[in-house]
């Protein structure tokens, strides 16, 4: 299995907690937030990660080098900002498999069934999107979901119950194609909401734990979680 981990952005949410490393290198538990996710990356049987960096990413490029925990580690540069579509879609040319390469963003912990989801995107190769439920979906939106299929992109605002997009794909290398090469743009508003009917992604749910640190509360959260998950030896 292969992944992308967007590492490019500015971290401005998270800018008065943590200045001087980009928000995915913030140190949780006594190590960059990075090793944790790619710990738990190599475990789950990935075996190549694709990195898009921008912002202080030659920080990561120098902290990781070209492998890190048996996987191989590969990095593409954004030169300007290209939101999270343009990301993936530059990052899927250093990509070996034709798929599912899941996507993940650098500064979101999940802990998927990744086997499982690898083998749910075989049955038709469409577009998967990773589903966890929370108690409040206020802050990140909801997905309109039909027969198991995603219908609906529902904004943020709502303090409701309900299924939220993860931040976690799974994609065929090629899907982004229409899309040129350094082209900005969003993956879920510019690609995924508008073509919902179209590409009729499917969704994968999973209760595996979710933290999102770009935000100082849940950085916080974080760093009691994994003192406790991790184990000196894992370091």
């Amino acid at each position: 299995m292969e992944a992308i981990v967007l590492a490019g952005g500015f971290g401005t949410r998270l800018r008065s907690v943590v200045a001087d490393v980009p928000k995915p290198m913030a140190p949780i538990a006594g190590r960059p937030f990075l090793e944790i996710l790619l710990r738990s990356l190599s475990r789950k049987g990935f075996k190549s990660v694709v990195f898009s960096i921008g912002y202080m990413g030659e920080k990561i490029k120098d902290h990781f080098g070209d492998s890190f925990a048996g996987m191989r580690l590969n990095y593409v540069t954004e030169k300007a900002p290209l939101g999270t579509g343009g990301a993936i879609r530059l990052a899927m040319e250093a990509c070996a498999t034709d798929g599912p390469i899941f996507v993940f963003n650098g500064d979101t912990f999940l802990d998927i069934e990744a086997q499982e989801a690898a083998d749910f995107w075989r049955r038709d190769r469409t577009p998967v999107i990773i589903a966890h439920h929370v108690e409040d979906a206020s802050r990140f939106g909801r997905l309109g979901v039909q027969d198991g299929r995603i219908v609906a992109f529902i904004e943020k605002g709502e303090a409701v119950p309900g299924w939220i997009n993860a931040g976690v794909y799974l994609f065929d290398r090629g899907i982004l194609d229409c899309f040129q090469s350094g082209e900005r743009f969003s993956i879920e508003h510019d690609f995924l909401a508008p073509f919902a009917l179209e590409l009729r992604p499917r969704v994968f749910e999973t209760d595996g734990l979710f933290i999102d640190i770009g935000v100082p509360e849940e950085y916080q959260r974080a760093q009691a979680i994994f003192l406790n998950r991790f184990s000196e030896s894992d370091a």
